[in-house]
C-alpha cells in the first residue's frame, strides 16, 4: 500500500504480506532481497538510518531494523489505541495518524522502547506531513488541518483547509499539495 525508496532499495508496505525490501539498481528488473511479515496490515513506510517505520494498522507502529536487507529484523513496536494509517518521521519522533484518536508524536530515539510524547485528538489522520515546527494532516471530512508541534507534548491546532475527504498531503516550499478523494488535488 505505502513505498519509500532509499538508496538502491525501495520499501513496500504491502498489506497482510508485511514489509518487502526490493533492490531497484536495475530498474528494469527490480529483485526482491528481504521481507519482513508484519502482525498486521502493513501500510506507510517511513525508512531513517537502519530503520524502516511501518504503519500496521490495527498493530500501530512497527521499527523494523533493515541494516541487514536481506534479513529485516523487529526493533521495536508501539501499539497505538486505533488503526495506524499515516506517517512522517522527523529527527526523534514517530508521527502516526490514525483513524479514530487522531495524531500521535512518538518518541524513537530508542527504537526497542518507543514512547508517547503527545497526541492531537481528531476523527480520520490519514495522512501526515511535518515541515519544521508544523505537522501537516490529512483528516478525511475534516480537511486539512495543520498543528504546531514545537512542543511534541501539546501540539495546538493553527489552521484548517476544507476539503471534501481528505486523504494524503504532500508539502513543498510553501504549498501543500492534499489528494482530496472525489475532489481531485487541491
Amino acid at each position: 500500500i505505502g513505498i519509500y525508496v532509499s538508496g538502491k532499495y525501495a520499501y513496500v508496505g504491502d498489506s497482510t504480506a508485511g514489509l518487502k525490501i526490493i533492490d531497484v539498481t536495475n530498474p528494469s528488473a527490480p529483485t526482491l532481497t528481504g521481507t519482513y511479515n508484519t502482525t498486521g496490515n502493513a501500510e506507510n513506510i517511513y525508512v531513517s538510518g537502519k530503520y524502516a517505520y511501518v504503519t500496521d494498522n490495527a498493530s500501530g507502529l512497527e521499527i523494523i531494523d533493515i541494516s541487514n536487507p536481506s534479513n529485516p529484523t523487529l526493533a521495536g513496536n508501539y501499539n497505538t489505541p486505533d488503526l495506524a494509517e499515516g506517517l512522517y518521521v522527523s529527527g526523534k519522533y514517530a508521527y502516526v495518524g490514525g483513524t479514530a484518536s487522531g495524531l500521535e508524536i512518538i518518541d524513537i530515539s530508542n527504537p526497542s522502547t518507543p514512547a508517547r510524547v503527545g497526541n492531537y485528538a481528531t476523527t480520520t489522520a490519514l495522512g501526515v506531513y511535518v515541515s519544521g515546527k508544523y505537522a501537516y494532516l490529512a483528516d478525511g471530512t475534516n480537511g486539512m488541518r495543520i498543528l504546531n508541534i514545537s512542543n511534541p507534548s501539546a501540539p495546538t491546532l493553527t489552521g484548517t483547509f476544507a476539503t471534501v475527504f481528505a486523504e494524503s498531503v504532500y508539502v513543498s516550499g510553501k504549498y501543500a499539495y492534499v489528494a482530496d478523494s472525489s475532489g481531485g488535488v487541491k
